[in-house]
């Protein structure tokens, strides 16, 4: 993990221009001082400003704005640094849930206080052999992210505080198998409910379909690979379960209103 000040003297990425499309393979949360600052994750656009947090999990891609100026805290993180007890208990993999947050005055001051400590024991490499350094970060790392996980779960607005637990095992099942499985009847059969129940509780959730559920999450991990590589459409097209370049483009055309190609270069 690393944490430090953003600002103009930071170097956020070596290999590209800031203004390219990145995917990250950690987590990056960004505590702003300053704004606004537009910043795009996963195709949708955000304004934050002073007070405001930006939460960009792995997997996800996002792009920097060339005409803001980003001051604050930044927080960045690999998936193994934690133990999986207490990336379970922050929701890190939640991705139904929203980057950007609002924190009130009381939550902006314990989670600005959270980060102070965390940046202080970062910084503080002579008081403890390198075991003990290393643990005292996890534990200040755990306090700061359940923090945030709180504030993320509370402002979420696509899976309720109560969401039925028939959803919730969809919706993991289908994070894990969306590139190979796009048939309802599939999930339901495997995780062992009737149709009718899976609709019944995605709806509930989601307010859409379980096809619909599945097609959004396809379509976001086409978006994702055509803006940040440089694959064949073919090949984009059999990573998201589409063996045929055809059928991937008429499906990708149905649910944006735009070729594959067409998408690629508005992102480049």
């Amino acid at each position: 993990m690393q944490i430090g000040p953003m600002g103009t003297g930071r170097t956020w990425h070596t290999e590209a221009p800031l203004h390219r499309v990145h995917r990250i393979d950690f987590h990056v949360v960004m505590l702003f001082t300053g704004g606004p600052v537009r910043h795009m994750i996963d195709f949708a656009e955000y304004e934050a400003g002073a007070g405001d947090l930006l939460w960009i999990r792995p997997g996800q891609v996002h792009r920097f704005s060339r005409d803001c100026e980003y001051r604050g805290t930044v927080l960045t993180m690999q998936p193994g640094f934690l133990p999986r007890s207490t990336v379970e208990a922050a929701g890190l993999y939640r991705y139904d849930l929203p980057p950007l947050l609002h924190p009130g005055p009381a939550q902006l001051t314990a989670l600005q206080a959270a980060l102070d400590q965390l940046r202080r024991e970062y910084e503080d490499t002579a008081t403890l052999p390198l075991s003990l350094h290393t643990a005292v970060l996890r534990h200040t790392l755990t306090a700061c992210l359940l923090r945030l996980a709180h504030l993320a779960a509370s402002s979420a607005q696509t899976c309720p505080p109560h969401a039925d637990s028939t959803f919730i095992r969809f919706r993991d099942a289908v994070e894990r198998g969306f590139a190979v499985n796009h048939s309802v009847s599939a999930y339901a059969d495997a995780l062992g409910y009737s149709r009718r129940t899976l609709v019944r509780a995605v709806r509930a959730a989601t307010g859409e379909t379980p096809k619909g559920f599945i097609d959004k999450r396809v379509i976001l991990e086409a978006k994702r690979l055509l803006a940040h590589t440089d694959m064949p459409i073919g090949r984009v097209g059999a990573a998201v379960g589409f063996p045929d370049a055809a059928n991937f483009s008429k499906f990708f055309h149905l649910h944006t209103g735009q070729t594959p190609v067409a998408f690629r270069a508005d992102m480049r």
